[in-house]
């Protein structure tokens, strides 16, 4: 297995709903839902890297909070360590820039909504902190 990806994600939250996007058909677990967010760079913080990802996914200016959750998942062909942020919205309306399409969505709603298997203690969390 190759090296260990470490990436961001963020839990955006406007009037009790939380945002997520669906992967592109052509992407990794295309199709599936997620957490906006995105690869470290080298010498990138990770609330450095997730502004910038929101910037480029959203075309939004966030405000990244306190740490949600560490996790690690271990896919077939690669292992993904994410650190989720609640994150507020600064400037900007969500556009889905990179994703097929985005929803905000009732926390208790996330549950019914196919996401990457990396995502899915995120989905925990939200729900135990309702």
């Amino acid at each position: 297995m190759n090296k260990t990806l470490e990436v961001t994600a963020a839990v955006i939250r406007r009037n009790g709903l939380v945002l997520i996007g669906k992967r592109r058909a052509a992407d990794y677990c295309g199709g599936l839902w997620e957490f906006p967010g995105g690869k470290i760079e080298p010498g990138e913080s990770p609330e450095e890297c997730l502004k910038r990802e929101l910037a480029e996914e959203l075309g939004i200016e966030c405000a990244v909070g306190e740490l949600l959750i560490e996790t690690l998942h271990a896919y077939p062909d690669r292992a993904i360590r994410i650190s989720a942020f609640l994150a507020d919205i600064l400037s900007g309306e969500p556009a889905a820039l990179e994703h097929d399409e985005i929803r905000w969505v009732k926390p208790e709603d996330l549950p019914s909504y196919a996401f990457v298997p990396a995502d899915l203690p995120i989905v925990d969390r939200i729900i135990q902190k309702r």
